[in-house]
């Protein structure tokens, strides 16, 4: 196991706090919206959440969601409409193998397995995993359709077609009645006292 190749791949996950591409569509500037990293955490909690409505392994899913995105570091995401004319499903794979080589077998091993599961979604975690992915990106379309970009509906449409899970088309239908600001609302405490209007 080489040391410092293993801190070079940790500098190349940096990478991923770049901005993703896709929102650009809905007329976001990139510096207003969400990385890559900002995406994969998300994922990654929404995942396990989801695994254990499902019943399956919560913590192989966050797992696989945790790495989902690593090849961006190197290729860039991709949006759908450039996956109308080209698809990136190889170069992600090949970029994810020679970005893991040198981490040691262990995670080389475990990793790849859950890159494939992931892509392929050949397992009920695989499933899972592919469905917090979309879910995590219709709530972020969701909060900024509620910043008057409302052509990003359109992100929640197409997730709504592709979840598979009972569970994440059920948080797709709660999250569609949900405003994004509703989870503070009453948690808020005024600090402020009244005056004595008798003084």
């Amino acid at each position: 196991m080489d040391i410092k190749k293993i801190v070079n791949f940790i500098f190349e996950m940096s990478q991923l706090k770049r901005k993703t591409s896709g929102w650009s569509l809905a007329g976001l500037p990139a510096a207003g919206s969400a990385s890559i990293a900002e995406h994969t955490l998300r994922a990654a909690q929404i995942g396990y959440i989801l695994a254990v409505m499902e019943n399956v392994n919560p913590e192989k899913v966050a797992s696989m969601l945790i790495i989902h995105d690593i090849a961006e570091a190197r290729i860039g995401d991709q949006h759908k409409v450039a996956a109308r004319y080209y698809s990136n499903k190889e170069p992600s794979r090949q970029a994810f193998r020679e970005q893991i080589e040198n981490l040691g077998t262990t995670v080389e091993e475990k990793w790849q397995k859950y890159f494939q599961e992931f892509t392929d979604r050949n397992t009920k975690e695989g499933i899972v995993a592919r469905d917090a992915d979309w879910l995590e990106m219709a709530f972020q379309a969701k909060e900024y359709k509620e910043q008057g970009y409302s052509s990003t509906q359109n992100w929640i449409d197409n997730v709504s077609k592709a979840v598979e899970t009972e569970s994440a088309k059920k948080l797709l239908t709660e999250m569609e009645k949900t405003s994004s600001t509703n989870w503070w609302k009453n948690l808020k405490k005024m600090t402020y006292k009244k005056l004595d209007q008798n003084k």
